[in-house]
Parts: C-alpha cells; structure tokens; sequence
C-alpha cells in the first residue's frame, strides 16, 4: 500500500457511491491523504461503463479515472450474504462510510447508518441523495440538469421568454459534493473532539438551494422579482452592463461598470448622463443592446486594454484550451500531471485547497475494478484461505493491471 502523507492520513473511508457527486467527494478525502476504499459491484461502478463526452479510455473510460484517483478498489457483490459480511467486517475499523444509493437501498442492503453504528459507533456516515431521505419527492430521480432547472438559478439569467440555459458545468453535482466533503470533515473534527460518530445527511436540492443564499435572499427579504430582461442580461440581480459581448474577434465579459466612465470608452452618448444606481435597473435593456452594439468596433485584446486601463472589470471568455494555457492557471499549478499504469500520460485538475506541511499529492490513478481486494482484505485481517474462497466464489473480484 502507497502511504500517504496528506493531512487525512491514518483514516480510512469506505466509498460505495456511484456516478459523479458522491465520488467526487469521496476523491477530495483521498486527495488530502485519506485512505479511500471504493467498494464496487465485481463488474464495476456504474460510471466505469458511462463515458461522458464518449471519452473512452484503454481499460478506464475518462469519466471515471477524473472522479477516482487516489482510491483502492475492492470489487464485492454485496447482495450475497458474504459479500455483505465482508463490508461489515471492514466497517469495524472505518472512519467514514460515504453512500449516495437510492433512498431505502442502504436499509435493504443492511448497510444503513443504524445498522453500522452499532458496529462502529464512532463511524461517519455520509448519506447523499437527490432530494433528502423522505419527502414526497423521495423515488425523484436525483441528476444533474432536474435540479438545476428546479433550483430557480436558470431563470437568473438569459433572456425573457426565451429558454433557460443550463450551467456549463455539473454544477449541481459539483456543489452537492463539496457539501458532503465538508460535511465529512466537520463531523471527523467533532469526533476528535467527543469520540462520538454520526450521521451526516446531504441532498442535492438543498445544496444547490444554498449557494443562492444572496439572490434568494434578495427575493425573500427584499421582495425583489425574479424578472429576466429583453436582453439576454447575465444575472437579475445585478445591474447592467452585465454579460458576454461580441467584440470583432471574440467575446469578452464586462461587469457593472461606472456608466459615464464606461460611455466615454465604448463612445455612447446616452451613458454620459445616467445614474448608476436608478438608470442602470430602469433602462437595463437599452444598456446592455448599446454595449452589444458598440462593443463589436474592436477586438478582444483592444477592450480588454482600454477597459482594465480606466479600472473597469472585465475579462476574456475562455475556451478550455485558452484556460490550459492562462498564466496564471500555469503560474497556481492548477492541473497535475501523471503517469497511470493503463491510461498513460494523464492530465486533470489537481487540488484546490494549498496545505503548508502536508500538501495534496496524486499517490495513484484511479484503479482497475477490485484491484485492490486482496490487498485491502489482507490488511482488514481476512486469512489468505477466506480470501481465495470468497474470489473463487465470485463474491468478490481481483483485477489486474
């Protein structure tokens, strides 16, 4: 086993999530040094099978070794009566017990939090779902672009009457599982602190729910509609110019800028006279079609200089390979790079959290299906002879590189 030295080390978390968010999650813990054991079905996690944009790989598709480094994988059917003692087993000397199956899985499977603190009564236990473990809308199928749409966020921004446009990211996903880490990492400290295990629940709705606390709050304090303009106006809440522009080469981003000041660049008269606190809502339209219109004079590169000169916020709009090569991206070390046994060269975002003495490293790709399983078994004290029985019986897998 590669030890680690990140400032999770010594804790070991079982992660029998699938798909994106609950992986996601457990990976950051592995990113700090935890010692992440993916239990998964002989024949893979379900995302071992699922390529997002078709991005095969040679024996791990790129969805699933983007969401799995720093992880060993023990292959276990956990609907067979020994394959669920073999979880069991494992729990006893875990620290986390990270799941996001179906609400009422976990209890069929006997693997829910009541059951596995009573073995361990100092385990973590994080239970993801969709919508929250009861409720009427608990058989709601929890993905990514549903609660997106049911968040509110869509209608914050574009245009009226025209369709809402999705984030360009799994954004839901993403927010759900940085939740769930940090709710892992809260609970972890409380247990250092008391010795006491619990339960920590997260869901996707609420999560998304929760990073609108400002424009949510804007609504429920304040009373202020939610009302898209004519113009595709980035954010309701925000006063315009607010948005991505054409320019004669591109597209550039500008943000709120002094009206006046802003006028005078761009050349449009009709800004010299306004106030920014009561025209920039009242004639949001004619703001934002002015800018489109007089933004398109230059190129990317002349706004951009003309508008950071005169202290105006603004900025490019990045493709991902522009992204790749920002000097800053480059400068913070923003991507990792290493070599996997079966995939190669492998480039990926690395860690957004910088540690002084025990910073993040990758101490492995994410592995083949049960690649780990004798070795995660041997060190759980299984005897060399039940281990053989349980893989000869199918119950649980062993793959090699």
């Amino acid at each position: 086993m590669t030890k680690s030295s990140g400032i999770l080390s010594g804790y070991r978390v079982l992660d029998c999530s699938i798909a994106m968010a609950g992986p996601f999650a457990a990976q950051r813990l592995g990113d700090l040094g935890a010692d992440v054991v993916k239990i998964e079905p002989v024949t893979g996690e379900w995302q071992r099978h699922v390529s997002a944009g078709g991005a095969k790989g040679n024996r791990i598709n790129v969805s699933f070794l983007s969401l799995n480094r720093n992880k060993r994988s023990l292959a276990i059917d956990l609907k067979s009566p020994e394959g669920k003692a073999v979880l069991l087993d494992l729990v006893k000397d875990a620290d986390v017990f990270l799941q996001n199956y179906r609400p009422g899985v976990a209890a069929r499977l006997g693997v829910d939090y009541e059951t596995l603190s009573k073995l361990n009564p100092r385990l973590v236990y994080v239970s993801m779902s969709g919508y929250g473990e009861s409720g009427p809308y608990l058989d709601r199928p929890g993905q990514d672009l549903i609660l997106q749409g049911m968040s509110g966020a869509m209608l914050s921004a574009g245009r009226e009457g025209e369709a809402p446009t999705a984030a360009g990211q799994y954004l839901v996903d993403a927010v759900a599982a940085y939740t769930a880490f940090e709710g892992a990492l809260a609970a972890l400290l409380h247990r250092e602190r008391t010795g006491e295990g619990q339960l920590v629940q997260v869901n996707m709705l609420d999560a998304i729910t929760n990073i609108q606390m400002q424009e949510l709050s804007v609504f429920t304090v304040a009373g202020k509609p939610q009302a898209r303009s004519a113009e595709p106006h980035a954010h309701v809440y925000i006063r315009a110019p607010y948005g991505a522009f054409a320019t004669s080469d591109g597209y550039i981003i500008v943000a709120f800028p002094p009206l006046k000041k802003f006028g005078e660049i761009i050349g449009e008269p009709s800004f010299l006279t306004m106030d920014d606190e009561t025209d920039s809502w009242a004639q949001r339209d004619h703001i934002f079609a002015r800018t489109r219109e007089r933004l398109l004079a230059k190129t990317s590169a002349e706004w951009l200089s003309l508008l950071r000169a005169a202290d105006i916020w603004c900025g490019p709009v990045y493709g991902y390979e522009d992204l790749l090569q920002d000097e800053q991206i480059r400068h913070n070390g923003t991507f990792v790079e290493y070599d996997h046994p079966t995939e190669g060269r492998i480039k990926t975002p690395g860690f957004p959290i910088n540690f002084s003495k025990t910073p993040s490293r990758v101490d492995r790709g994410a592995p083949v299906t049960g690649q780990h399983s004798r070795e995660v078994l041997k060190e759980a004290g299984f005897a060399p002879e039940r281990i053989e029985t349980l893989l000869a019986a199918g119950v649980v897998a062993q793959g090699e590189l």
